[in-house]
């Protein structure tokens, strides 16, 4: 076995065992809410908006929801900077684990990812950018797994990162709504923000079903859109 395989290999464990116990030491899932906004955010100028977009991208990258960084982003700022922010946060966690996927992943992660890998090089091979988008669009799959499949499939980083942010800004904006202190009826806030939410899924499942000519991104995709490529069962009835 290669030295370089070897190191790769005990880098990737121990940075996995470091991310979890800096998490667990942390308690970054449950410190990062509206308290510690309102503490180290809301009136700290580029200082809180920076620490924002850090908090946020590390809380993203190992997997937690970005929906939750949308809502904090609508929280603490105004609702199109919210929306900025939040997604600006989103896409530093999709560059960090695509990244730390393509360091690693060629030979390493590619044994449990390898069959995702190769769905998303197909799916993606044709139109890079606009299936990116598409992807994103969709409210199912996993946010993490797609960015390590990605790393570990042949996409360009700048196809996959531009593609991310357009295709995050919807469901983004909808959260960051919701989060928001904008001063309407909250039954019209949260109607507006699921309308919102049900439009941008419903455009990103109208170009699934159009664009991706028979391929396959991720069976819980298919399953959730309800697609199928089983022929109806024939019933016969006995006279």
């Amino acid at each position: 076995m290669k030295a370089r395989v070897v190191v790769k290999g005990l880098a990737l464990m121990l940075s996995l065992a470091a991310l979890g116990f800096l998490f667990d030491a942390s308690d970054l899932g449950n410190s990062v809410n509206e308290a510690w906004i309102d503490a180290r955010v809301r009136g700290h100028g580029v200082s809180g908006a920076l620490l924002f977009l850090l908090m946020g991208g590390l809380f993203t990258a190992i997997g937690l929801p970005r929906q939750i960084i949308a809502f904090l982003g609508g929280y603490a700022f105004s609702v199109g900077l919210g929306t900025l922010l939040g997604a600006l946060a989103a896409l530093l966690g999709c560059i960090l684990s695509f990244s730390y996927a393509r360091f690693f992943g060629r030979g390493l992660l590619r044994a449990r990812l390898g069959e995702r890998a190769g769905r998303f090089d197909r799916f993606i091979h044709d139109n890079p950018f606009a299936m990116t988008v598409l992807v994103r669009l969709l409210p199912v799959g996993s946010n993490l797994l797609t960015n390590l499949a990605a790393g570990i499939s042949s996409i360009r980083s700048w196809h996959f990162y531009s593609g991310t942010l357009l295709g995050y800004l919807p469901q983004t904006l909808v959260f960051a709504l919701v989060g928001s202190g904008v001063q309407i009826a909250p039954t019209l806030k949260l109607g507006l923000a699921a309308g919102l939410f049900l439009v941008s899924g419903a455009i990103g499942a109208w170009l699934y079903r159009r664009f991706r000519h028979g391929l396959s991104l991720d069976d819980q995709i298919d399953a959730a859109l309800e697609e199928t490529d089983a022929p109806p069962h024939a019933s016969s009835t006995k006279s």
